[in-house]
């Protein structure tokens, strides 16, 4: 069995994090960049053998994985990566659209410096990423755009909506595979933002999201056949 245990430098940077929230993250992190594919088997046993750690905190994981939509549990002690069906796909973006079109809204009215420089270094990652050929670094850095974006909105109640569906969110922007078209999707968008054009703002995070679904169902049809 190939070993994927956590990395010293995980355990020493990130003390602050449980053996649990460890896991959670290096087995959400995986899922979302693709390492784990839809349908794959997460069995308590294995994982715990390959992470070194104990099967407590692989099964908290798992839990924590299922309530944020990403793994199915089966019965006794293992679980799948879901596997999104088209309709999952379009009940995600139904609700995204609500809450992303708000986000920038608030974010369009309420920018300052401080969080336009957070999500222009993010944008930078991104388009980094994109140039380099490094598709999991373009992906990552684009999630942390939205959130950004999120962060700039100040709305305490909306980040709470919002956390409910982040991890499949990020699955899904995982899905893209135009990378440069993301950027400057996520670059206009900025723009729209810095300059406090609501509705421009407003048009382009529509856009966004109806490419951001189309690459997801590209991806799963080519993945199906």
């Amino acid at each position: 069995m190939t070993r994927t245990a956590l990395s010293e430098t995980e355990r020493v940077t990130r003390p602050a994090l449980s053996e649990t929230e460890r896991v959670t993250r290096l087995l959400r992190d995986q899922i979302v960049d693709g390492v784990r594919a839809p349908g794959s088997r997460l069995v308590e046993r294995e994982l715990a053998a390959s992470l070194d750690v104990s099967r407590v905190p692989v099964r908290e994981a798992l839990q924590t994985l299922a309530s944020e939509g990403l793994v199915t549990p089966r019965p006794r002690s293992w679980a799948v990566v879901r596997t999104f069906t088209d309709r999952d796909l379009l009940d995600l973006v139904e609700v995204r659209s609500a809450i992303e079109v708000l986000t920038v809204r608030l974010a369009a009215e309420r920018r300052t410096a401080a969080h336009l420089e957070v999500a222009a270094a993010a944008l930078d990652r991104e388009a980094g990423g994109a140039r380099d050929g490094d598709a999991t670094t373009a992906r990552r850095a684009a999630a942390d755009f939205h959130e950004a974006v999120s962060a700039m909105a100040g709305n305490a109640v909306l980040d709470e909506i919002s956390a409910l569906t982040a991890s499949r969110m990020r699955w899904m922007l995982g899905q893209h595979d135009d990378l440069h078209v993301m950027v400057s999707e996520h670059a206009a968008l900025l723009d729209a933002i810095r300059a406090g054009d609501v509705e421009e703002a407003d048009r382009l995070t529509r856009d966004h999201l109806r490419s951001s679904l189309a690459s997801a169902r590209a991806r799963q049809d080519r993945a199906s056949s």
